[in-house]
């Protein structure tokens, strides 16, 4: 059995919509490449223009996602908008193998999914290590979601909803960054990531 002491650590990172995780991870991305990698998940949506199987998703077939689903093949997935998202073991494991450092973006279903796997997964144990991103309040949050135009009153009302049931779990992860601005929280979520590594 190959010893997976000395293999790479995951550092996942949650936060209600518009909290700006994915700017914070594209940042620390392009700090740490190659040795801090995204993690390339699966998706049944159809590719958008520009984007690459492997390398912006794994693009399934409906069919092919239950299949894998069948085989507890994912870490974790989810149903959301009508398709279906989820993280592969074999990109994870892989990777972690090759002592390749992972980041992942996830919302709190996706967390606990990988809390729970840690427990008994000899991959990730020890290997996780969890970041909550926590807005000011709730106003601020919806303030940001407003400013950007992107979403109907009625999706930023949902997102609020969520937002609120999400923030009530911050607790749960090893680290809660209370936002402030996007160089404080990446900044946070840095040093985060080296102190892990040593």
């Amino acid at each position: 059995m190959k010893d997976v002491s000395s293999c790479g650590i995951i550092i996942l990172v949650s936060g209600p919509a518009g909290i700006g995780k994915t700017t914070v991870c594209e940042s620390l991305l392009a700090e740490f490449s190659p040795g801090l990698e995204r993690v390339v998940t699966a998706t049944t949506r159809a590719p958008r223009v520009g984007e690459l199987d492997g390398v912006d998703y794994h693009f399934l077939s409906t069919e092919k996602f239950g299949q894998k689903v069948l085989a507890n093949e994912f870490y974790e997935h989810a149903l959301v908008h009508g398709r279906r998202y989820g993280t592969l073991k074999s990109e994870i494991r892989i990777r972690l193998e090759m002592g390749v450092d992972l980041l992942l973006n996830v919302d709190v279903q996706g967390f606990d999914a990988f809390r729970k796997a840690s427990e008994t997964d000899r991959f990730l144990s020890g290997k996780l290590r969890t970041v909550f991103l926590m807005p000011k309040n709730l106003e601020e949050l919806k303030a940001r979601l407003l400013s950007r135009g992107t979403d109907s009153e009625e999706e930023i009302e949902r997102r609020m909803a969520t937002a609120k049931a999400e923030v009530a779990r911050n607790g749960e992860y090893d680290y809660c960054v209370n936002s402030k601005s996007m160089g404080h929280d990446l900044e946070c979520v840095r040093k985060i990531y080296l102190d892990a590594k040593v």
